[in-house]
């Protein structure tokens, strides 16, 4: 098979079919572009929630001796969940809420009523329920009086990021399956314009894959192009649009703090939808081109 062939046959596509050409570029284009936007800015939302979600368990204790409070703090940190485990003696919350509480408590203060406690940082990446079981197995341990942690914030975090991934991933999927359609329709028409041309060529022996490479190679091309043009827009929107238009926003935060991710996956998308789109369409219509020639 001539590479040279192929290669000039995938771009005479966009001699033949300027507009369906142009018009799957186009879609292409956005529907990278979108998606490019979307996952910026749910990386964003994301990386903030995770802040928001920083999970601490207050463990406040009944009155022991040191031996018996080691013991327990030894067995808090043998859960899987607890990243870290803090005591606070009861001089040194009695010193705390008079920093928080101000002057005007120190007689109440003085009376050292405030009980000894743990404050047990867990695993942002924990559910809820997860959570929720942990603190239910630290109170059922001995020497503990009371646990408690944010858990409505907890649950209503989770419950909105939940909602937000699934919201994001159907318009993720939807725009994919648009883009994917708009490459198909264009190898179809670009195939039918060339159906004498491929009965020819099936006539003296060439083979369904020798006649679909330059379809493909269409695809591909469009995918290159498309995905290199949402590229530059996304660059263009969060680089100098977003600063200048929409101040109060801040810095939007490239995935994993890096712009060559999102790059590579946007040309790599853009450059995949529009390998599948074209290698389905000519899979499909040039096999019913012989056929009902």
């Amino acid at each position: 098979m001539s590479i040279k062939y192929v290669i000039k046959e995938g771009t005479a596509g966009f001699k033949r079919a300027k507009l369906a050409v142009t018009t799957s570029i186009f879609s292409l284009f956005i529907a990278v572009l979108l998606l490019g936007i979307l996952s910026r800015i749910f990386y964003n939302v994301y990386t903030q929630a995770m802040d928001l979600r920083e999970i601490q368990i207050e463990v406040f204790l009944f009155d022991m001796d040191g031996q018996s409070t080691n013991e327990l703090r030894n067995q808090i940190e043998g859960e899987e969940l607890v990243t870290n485990v803090t005591y606070i003696s009861k001089d040194s919350a009695s010193t705390i809420a008079a920093e928080e509480l101000g002057a005007g408590v120190t007689e109440l203060i003085e009376l050292n009523f405030l009980p000894a406690s743990f404050k047990v940082d867990v695993n942002t990446n924990s559910g809820a329920e997860l959570v929720e079981s942990l603190a239910s197995r630290i109170q059922n341990m001995r020497g503990v009086d009371e646990v408690e942690y944010n858990k409505a914030l907890l649950q209503a975090l989770e419950s909105n990021l939940s909602t937000f991934s699934l919201i994001g991933v159907s318009l993720g999927i939807l725009i994919l399956l648009a883009a994917v359609v708009l490459v198909y329709n264009t190898i179809r028409l670009t195939i039918y314009a060339k159906k004498d041309l491929i009965r020819a060529m099936k006539l003296v022996g060439a083979t369904n894959g020798f006649i679909r490479s330059p379809f493909i190679v269409e695809g591909i091309i469009q995918g290159v192009v498309a995905g290199g043009l949402a590229v530059l827009s996304v660059f263009a929107i969060f680089e100098f649009l977003v600063p200048i238009y929409v101040p109060d926003i801040g810095i939007v935060a490239w995935p994993f703090g890096r712009w060559y991710f999102l790059v590579v996956a946007m040309l790599s998308l853009s450059v995949l939808m529009g390998w599948w789109g074209s290698r389905l369409a000519s899979r499909k219509y040039i096999a019913e081109t012989y056929i009902s020639g």
